[in-house]
This record gives C-alpha cells, structure tokens and sequence, in this order.
C-alpha cells in the first residue's frame, strides 16, 4: 500500500513541475505578445490558460485521491494539503498572463511611450520565482523556498520604479495618462504574479516544518 502511495507522490510531483512549466511558458508568451506587440502570441497565451486549468483539475484529483483512498501520515498530508494551496496560486498566475495579454491586445497599434526594461526584469524575476518556488517543493528544499520570498522585494522594487516613471512622464504630457494607465496594470499584474509566487514558497515551507506564516503582510 505504501509502495504505491509513494509512486503517487512522484506523479504528483510530476504534475506539479508540468503545471510549473506550463506557468513558465505562460508568462514567457505574455512579456513576447507585450514587447513585439503581437496579437497572435498573445491569443495563444490567452487559450493556452485551458491547459492550465486542466493542469489543475488533475492535480486536484491526483490529491484528493490520496486523501480519500490512502492513509497519510501528518507528513504526508503536509505535502498533499500544501500542493492543493499551490496549484490555486499557480492557475491565478496563469489567468494574470492572459490579463497582461489583453492588455497587450488593446496596446498593439499604439506607439508606446517608454521602453519596458523594469517591465522585463519584473517578467524575469517572477518567472525565476515561479520555477523556484516548484522546484522547492519538488525537492523538498526549505532554503530555495526562502530564497523565492527574499526575490520579492526586487519585483516590489520594480513596480516601484515603473509607477515613478509613468508619473513623470504623465506630468510631462497629459495625454501620456491613457497608455500609463496600461502599463501600470500590466506592472501590477506582474507584481501580483510576485506575490502568488510567495504563496506558494510559503506553502513549501508549510510542507517541510508544518508551520505557515504571511509573508505577503
């Protein structure tokens, strides 16, 4: 019995890094549609969120499958309640890269005001999040974990710098406010990508010591 709980926690495992590249790709597609200003790429990222979805459907099934029909022990269930709290976060990711590809859309005639280098470096970084934050709780790493939440205060550090720059540049013509109004939301929605990707680490911690804490307050 034990024997075949074990193999479905590796496939658990499995599906968790599948839905973490999935996220990877997703963001990656996001930040291509916004900067080439590509419409294509961007209904792409927006009807790739289905895969993502269903992504989270099958690990939800996979754990509750091992709750109703094995016996956990409390480390066990650590590790099943935690990859439940997860996917959560990981499929509101998705769904804020195909908003930030809506966005892209409405942008994609437009002249943009600024270059997107913070833009891009908070795509990056969050991203790097994502990636680590699964990998944490694949290999049950507590230090990986704490270092995806550390990660957060430079995606804080960057949405701080767009929103200064899209002020500026809104005092320096009026009729900048429209595309600045866009850009902040998409620097929000990458923000809040940074975030969710703190959830998850924080979980991962849950899963390693059992003890949980916000890191997001």
């Amino acid at each position: 019995m034990r024997n075949r709980f074990d193999k479905q926690l590796v496939q658990l495992n499995d599906y968790m890094l599948e839905m973490g590249s999935l996220i990877e790709q997703s963001i990656e597609m996001c930040v291509k549609a916004l900067v080439s200003q590509d419409e294509a790429i961007a209904k792409q990222t927006i009807e790739a969120d289905d895969d993502i979805d269903h992504q989270e459907k099958k690990i939800e099934d996979l754990c509750l499958q091992l709750l109703l029909q094995q016996q956990p022990v409390a480390s066990d269930m650590r590790i099943i309640s935690s990859a439940l709290k997860m996917v959560t976060d990981m499929e509101r990711i998705g769904d804020q890269a195909a908003d930030i590809c809506e966005v892209a859309m409405e942008m994609s005639e437009l002249t943009y005001m600024k270059k997107l280098e913070h833009i891009q470096s908070m795509a990056k970084e969050t991203t790097v999040m994502v990636v680590k934050a699964v990998e944490a709780y694949v290999h049950k790493d507590q230090t990986l974990a704490e270092e995806v939440i550390a990660r957060d205060d430079t995606v804080d550090r960057l949405f701080n710098e767009v929103k200064k720059e899209l002020i500026t540049l809104i005092n320096q013509n009026a009729e900048n406010g429209g595309q600045a109004v866009d850009f902040l939301m998409i620097a929000k929605y990458f923000e809040r990508i940074g975030d969710h990707a703190t959830n998850i680490a924080e979980w991962v911690i849950y899963s390693i010591t059992g003890e949980h804490n916000d890191y997001n307050h």
